[in-house]
């Protein structure tokens, strides 16, 4: 599986809860700066497009969305999905 597969589903997660509830790349900073985490949202949006970020910005990005679970078959629908795209 190409690494860009994941690096798209990543983006595509976090760009689902955000569109859910209605987040902006500024609320999703000033949410993050709430518990201590300084990301401008420019430089969210870049990552987040880009599906490039570390491990705990991802999950502190999944918190402050106050996101679903993360179903593994939603994952893998996902992933099964960008792979059929890249044939």
């Amino acid at each position: 599986m190409a690494k860009n597969n994941w690096r798209q589903a990543v983006a595509r997660l976090v760009k689902s809860e955000m569109s859910m509830r209605g987040f902006k790349y500024q609320t999703l900073s000033d949410r993050l700066a709430e518990i201590g985490v300084e990301q401008s949202a420019d430089n969210l949006r870049n990552k987040v497009n880009k599906g490039i970020m570390g491990a705990d910005l991802f999950l502190q990005i999944m918190m402050v969305l106050n996101a679903r679970p993360i179903a593994m078959q939603a994952l893998d629908d996902i992933l099964q999905d960008l792979n059929s795209g890249a044939d």
